[in-house]
């Protein structure tokens, strides 16, 4: 076995025990688990850098380490003599009848915020925004799991979040990552009380989508299983095989996103009715992006967009915006070393030039030839 899957499962066991230790209140043991499960993603970004996969893990680490700082947090010093001790304080969402574990935000972005993706944005339409319109045109039924995948950094969470205002939607949104340890404490009591609250709102009248981040850490196939995350995976086929119902006309969807789709299990794969493949950025989308991006800012006018969007191929939604961000902070900067009076001057080619020469890809090419071999297998637009 590869190294870097040895310790990817071994950062993966430890989180799992780390997420088991928080749900019993020992945070000691959750915090020291936790902290292997760093060290073992530390050893694949020092060893790998190359890995097709270094961003994921890279991403997982930076989670990890946030999450860790939340535990130590959560560690309050309380007064008293003798040995120091501490308590515990939670923060949850029950009263309100949304389970602890579910960030719920109001998205604010729309299809108009995003830049190409035209393919994917049509099929998500035909899926969900149609039907919730006038369902009445569906007596077929509609699908209920749509699957995003590609690769980081390409507008995925965007698009879900972009529904669930396009249609007003009660947003869900589940981070795979860091909610292992919420989902396998009560295991599959969780998962069927996520997809009850979704229902609720939908017999209420508001559609709900559930938005799962990285859904392969949760529906993936992993070796060295555990009875929970076995009995969490079963749960969630049978609450799927509940919404796929068509005599049930409620509208809630799951959709989920993933830069591995060849780790999902493969009766997850064909309960997502519709799989959406989230290429990088075409040249018209990389351009339409930088317009949106450089809207608020001055441009010099020896800036054509137009030539800076065809040396920005093979760059990521994400990595453009980071590179419009960068140039645009030489000009701030430029100000602050003046004294920080004025206004920043317009941003010129030399200064986008500057950030190309420190700035590459973010997207291995291996992988993005490994997602394009899936996509030939399993698309469903």
């Amino acid at each position: 076995m590869h190294p870097v899957i040895i310790l990817e499962e071994s950062a993966r066991r430890y989180a799992i025990a780390a997420a088991n230790a928080e749900k019993k209140g020992d945070l000691d043991t959750a915090i020291t688990n936790l902290r292997r499960a760093i060290e073992a993603l530390e050893e694949i970004i020092r060893n790998y850098p190359d890995h097709p996969l270094i961003n994921l893990y890279t991403r997982l680490y930076k989670q990890y380490k946030s999450k860790l700082s939340s535990l130590e947090d959560r560690m309050i010093p309380v007064s008293g003599g003798g040995e120091e001790e501490y308590r515990v304080e939670f923060s949850g969402d029950e009263d309100r009848g949304v389970p602890a574990f579910v960030v719920k935000e109001k998205p604010s972005v729309t299809f108009n915020d995003i830049a190409g993706l035209e393919d994917a944005k049509r099929a998500i339409r035909e899926a969900i925004i149609y039907p919730i319109k006038r369902p009445e045109l569906f007596p077929l039924g509609w699908p209920r799991g749509i699957l995003l995948y590609g690769p980081p950094g390409t507008g995925k969470t965007m698009l879900a979040a972009a529904v669930a205002n396009e249609v007003d939607a009660e947003f869900l949104y589940v981070d795979a990552a860091t909610i292992m340890s919420k989902w396998l404490g009560e295991g599959e009591k969780n998962v069927k009380k996520l997809f009850d609250y979704a229902r609720k709102k939908a017999e209420e009248g508001t559609p709900a989508i559930i938005f799962i981040d990285e859904i392969d850490a949760l529906l993936g196939k992993h070796t060295n299983e555990i009875g929970g995350e076995v009995r969490v995976r079963n749960q969630f086929l049978k609450e799927m095989d509940g919404l796929l119902d068509k005599d049930k006309k409620l509208h809630v969807y799951v959709i989920g996103a993933t830069n591995k789709p060849w780790a999902l299990d493969e009766a997850f794969i064909r309960r997502f009715q519709k799989r959406i493949y989230v290429p990088l950025p075409d040249k018209r989308a990389r351009l339409a992006l930088l317009k949106i991006l450089t809207r608020k800012i001055r441009l010099a006018k020896d800036v054509n967009l137009e030539d800076l969007a065809e040396r920005l191929e093979g760059y990521s939604g994400s990595d453009i915006k980071d590179i419009v961000t960068d140039a645009y902070m030489i000009t701030v900067r430029e100000v602050f070393e003046k004294g920080g009076r004025g206004d920043p001057r317009p941003v010129s080619l030399k200064d986008f030039e500057e950030v190309l020469k420190r700035r590459k890809p973010s997207v291995d090419e291996r992988l993005i030839r490994l997602l394009e071999e899936w996509a030939k297998r399993f698309a469903a637009v």
